[in-house]
């Protein structure tokens, strides 16, 4: 491989390529550098320690999946908070967000199990996604903070439904949630 291609852009493409594969149960130096196309030395040259590397790769998938939500919501506002939800919810529990949940849910067992680099990269995640989802709050929404915790805390949920089979569940949660708006 080039040496053009070993910058930290290109080596956190091709790992998060081999993440969005194979998970983070048993991620490690050796099989993320050769997703890289580059050395366990060369990562922790770029990233520090295994900690970086998984922080750094957290952090660029987050950046990802909040990119696809740009491109998949519609442009502007919604006019209510039951339309938003509608719309987050279709698409975050789409097929084209299914690896992303699942890459996902490897952080949320990591972090649960004490994973300290999982949890801060888990807050840096909620925090980014908060962000996104409260400036696409519905123009006038007279508290887009709170609106968006709901909203996450919804979309959470009903992924994890989805996950174990009992989406029935989720849907009806959600068509509810809103019905006075």
């Amino acid at each position: 491989m080039s040496k053009a291609a070993l910058d930290r852009q290109s080596m956190l493409t091709a790992m998060a390529a081999h993440v969005m594969l194979n998970g983070l149960a048993n991620a490690s130096l050796r099989p993320l550098a050769k997703a890289a196309g580059t050395s366990d030395r060369m990562l922790i040259y770029h990233f520090g320690n295994k900690e970086g590397v998984i922080a750094a790769l957290l952090d660029f998938l987050a950046e990802a999946y909040i990119g696809t939500l740009d491109n998949v919501l519609p442009d502007g506002r919604q006019l209510s908070r039951a339309e938003y939800l509608d719309q987050l919810s279709r698409h975050t529990r789409g097929p084209a967000f299914q690896p992303y949940a699942a890459l996902w849910w490897d952080i949320v067992s990591g972090a649960a199990r004490g994973n300290a680099s999982y949890r801060e990269s888990a807050g840096r995640v909620m925090a980014k996604m908060l962000a996104f989802v409260e400036s696409h709050a519905p123009v006038g929404d007279a508290d887009p903070a709170a609106t968006a915790r709901f909203m996450l805390t919804l979309i959470e949920g009903a992924q994890m439904l989805d996950a174990i089979g009992c989406s029935d569940i989720a849907d009806l949660a959600l068509a509810r949630a809103f019905c006075a708006d």
